[in-house]
């Protein structure tokens, strides 16, 4: 048995509709929980069959969205939690597909699927653990200047048609098993949003496996909003400022670790790829 959640903030109603029936066509899935963080109830009507719980809250993050829905997931005591964004859709039983994998792998804390943008082109979303270098690098950098870190960053260079046990899992697509939510924690609440993703996979890679699982593959919009929106820039640097204040600045003996690791079993790409700025 699943469960799974999706944090809104006025919605689009057709893609969180989307994204709830790709949801809902899993069997497996017990209890979808809609966490709605918009200043007024902006969709309470998807609440229209007994597997969805809607619920309208104070915006506090996208990880306190999840957590409210996780903390109520887990006495139902599922085997996983799915998060994801209500910008997602697929084909097929991506979600039964992954929950058979963990299930079959118990040293799986954590995975997603191969992720796509709706143009085809494929989204780098394992990557190593940043550095503020790095970030930097992507964020405000002319490529022709930062290519090279970034590429390394965003594992461009690697073979994304291969399982990746990566301490970096971007959070679009994020399935849990339940017993690693419960001996690593939740998401941290003092990130707003943002490294909130990055955090709390590689608390879970401390003792877990963390993958990304090519056998599947979804649609993932990604707005990527702190590229055009200086408020959301602003949040993001922040949060980052913060993710660096918890983790470590230049001194990360973990973020060292885990990269050498990461990049220890990485194959090679058959070419490499052309990471988009997101």
């Amino acid at each position: 048995m699943l469960t799974a959640s999706i944090v809104v903030h006025r919605p689009d109603p057709a893609q969180l509709r989307r994204c709830m029936e790709c949801v809902l066509a899993c069997p497996d899935v017990a209890t979808l929980y809609i966490i709605d963080n918009s200043p007024a109830p902006a969709c309470p009507d998807v609440a229209s069959t007994p597997r969805v719980e809607y619920c309208h809250v104070e915006n506090r993050g996208f990880g306190a969205g999840h957590n409210a829905a996780i903390r109520d997931a887990l006495k139902l005591r599922p085997d996983a939690h799915l998060v994801l964004n209500a910008d997602t859709w697929w084909e097929g039983d991506v979600i039964g597909r992954m929950a058979r994998y963990m299930a079959a792998h118990p040293d799986v804390g954590m995975m997603m699927p191969k992720v796509y943008y709706p143009d085809g082109d494929l989204q780098l979303t394992p990557r190593r653990l940043p550095a503020p270098l790095d970030m930097i690098a992507k964020r405000f950098l002319p490529r022709s200047i930062a290519r090279r870190r970034v590429d390394r960053y965003l594992l461009a260079d690697a073979d994304h048609d291969v399982i990746i046990d990566s301490p970096y899992l971007l959070g679009s697509f994020l399935l849990f098993r339940r017993e690693a939510l419960e001996s690593e924690g939740l998401f941290d609440e003092r990130f707003f949003m943002y490294p909130e993703d990055i955090d709390i996979t590689r608390r879970i890679h401390a003792n877990w496996r963390t993958l990304h699982y090519p056998d599947v593959s979804i649609v993932h919009c990604h707005a990527a909003a702190s590229r055009r929106n200086w408020r959301m820039l602003r949040i993001h640097i922040v949060n980052m400022i913060r993710y660096f204040n918890k983790w470590g600045w230049l001194i990360d003996p973990q973020r060292r670790d885990f990269n050498r690791r990461l990049e220890a079993g990485l194959r090679p790409a058959p070419r490499p790829l052309s990471p988009r700025r997101g």
